[in-house]
C-alpha cells in the first residue's frame, strides 16, 4: 500500500474582524465638535503665531535684502552662525543666559512649591483670595513698570536705597547702574518678585488634589509641617516638578528681554553681566540691521532647546518612566 504524502499547509493570515463599536472618524468628530469648537481659536492661535513663521527660519542662512525678500535673497550657508559665535561677546552672553536660567529653574521651582504650600495652608479661602491676588499681582505689570519702579528704587541721586537707607546711615550711595556686582542679584530678585506667584499656580493646583487623609495620618502619628511637606506634598508633586522641569529646560537658551534690557536700563557698564543672547541679537540687529544672524539665533535656541527636552525626557524616562512626557 502506498501512503500518500500530505503537503504542509501554510497557516494564512486570520480575517480580520470588524469591531461594531468602533466609529469612524466622521462620527467621532461630530460627536465631540463642541470641544473642537472650543480649541479652534487657540489652534488658529498657533498656526498664525507659531507655524506660519517657521518658513523665515530659512533667513538663517541667507543675506537677507529687502529687494530680494524672504526666499530671493543670496544664500550665505553657515556665515550667519559664524558671525554669532565669533564675537568676542559669544562666551559672555552664553554664559550669563545659561546661569540665569539654572539659577531660575532651580530656586524658581523651590519658591513656588513654598509659596504655594503656604497659600495652601490657610484655613481662611478670603486671606487665601486676598494673598494669591497680591502674589499675582507683580506678573500683571508691564516691564516698562517694573523698570521704573526699579529705578526709583537704585537710581544714584533720587533713589530710595540711597537717599532714605544709605545716607541717613551715613554710608556712602551706590551707583547701582555702573556697578555690576549687584545685577545677578537684583535681577534674580525682580524675576522672582513678578514669576513666583504665576509659577505657584500649578502647584496650589495639584496641592488641592491631595487627599486630605495623608495629612490627617501624619498628623496623628505627630508629624510636623515641615514634615508634611517633605513626606507627602513634594512627593504627590513629583510628576508636575519634572513636566514643568523639562517645560524649562527647552528654553534654558532663551532668556526674558524686558528683564535684561529694560530693568537695568541698557546701562553699557554692566553688559558683563547683563547681556544675553536676546539682548545680543536685538542690540546687533538695531546696529547692523543683520536679519540673517537674528535668525541664526533663534534658530540656534530652538535646535539646542529641543535636543536638550529630548535628553531631559529620556533620562527620566530611564529613571521612571511614569514620569516622562513621552
Amino acid at each position: 500500500m502506498t501512503t500518500a504524502t500530505k503537503t504542509p499547509v501554510k497557516p494564512g493570515k486570520p480575517a480580520k474582524v470588524k469591531n461594531p463599536n468602533k466609529k469612524s472618524l466622521g462620527r467621532r468628530l461630530l460627536k465631540c465638535w463642541p470641544f473642537y469648537i472650543m480649541a479652534l481659536p487657540a489652534i488658529v492661535y498657533f498656526i498664525i503665531n507659531n507655524y506660519i513663521p517657521m518658513s523665515g527660519l530659512i533667513l538663517a542662512f541667507e543675506h537677507y535684502t529687502v529687494s530680494g525678500g524672504i526666499f530671493g535673497s543670496k544664500k550665505v550657508g553657515l556665515d550667519n552662525f559664524k558671525f554669532l559665535f565669533s564675537s568676542p561677546d559669544a562666551w559672555i552672553m552664553m554664559r550669563n543666559t545659561l546661569l540665569y536660567n539654572v539659577a531660575f529653574i532651580i530656586l524658581g521651582t523651590v519658591l513656588s512649591i513654598l509659596t504655594a504650600y503656604l497659600l495652601h495652608e490657610l484655613k481662611s479661602n478670603m486671606s487665601r483670595k486676598v494673598y494669591q491676588t497680591v502674589i499675582l499681582f507683580p506678573g500683571l505689570l508691564s516691564v516698562i513698570i517694573v523698570s521704573y519702579l526699579a529705578n526709583a528704587l537704585l537710581a544714584g541721586d533720587t533713589g530710595f536705597i540711597n537717599m532714605h537707607i544709605l545716607r541717613p546711615l551715613g554710608l556712602e550711595p551706590i551707583s547701582f547702574y555702573s556697578e555690576k556686582k549687584w545685577w545677578p542679584f537684583i535681577l534674580t530678585f525682580v524675576h522672582f518678585w513678578q514669576m513666583t506667584g504665576t509659577n505657584c499656580i500649578l502647584y496650589l493646583a495639584n496641592m488641592s488634589a491631595i487627599d486630605p487623609g495623608l495629612y490627617e495620618a501624619a498628623s496623628l502619628d505627630g508629624a510636623s509641617r515641615w514634615k508634611c511637606l517633605t513626606k507627602i506634598t513634594v512627593p504627590c508633586l513629583i510628576p508636575t516638578i519634572i513636566t514643568m522641569t523639562i517645560l524649562q529646560v527647552g528654553k534654558i537658551f532663551n532668556s526674558d528681554f524686558g528683564l535684561f534690557y529694560q530693568v537695568p536700563m541698557n546701562s553699557g557698564a554692566i553688559l558683563d553681566v547683563t547681556q544675553t543672547i536676546d539682548t545680543y541679537v536685538y542690540r546687533g540687529l538695531m546696529n547692523t540691521a543683520n536679519m540673517g544672524m537674528s535668525a541664526a539665533a533663534c534658530f540656534y535656541q530652538s535646535i539646542v532647546g529641543f535636543c536638550l527636552v529630548m535628553i531631559t525626557n529620556a533620562i527620566v524616562r530611564r529613571v521612571s518612566s511614569e514620569n516622562a512626557m513621552f
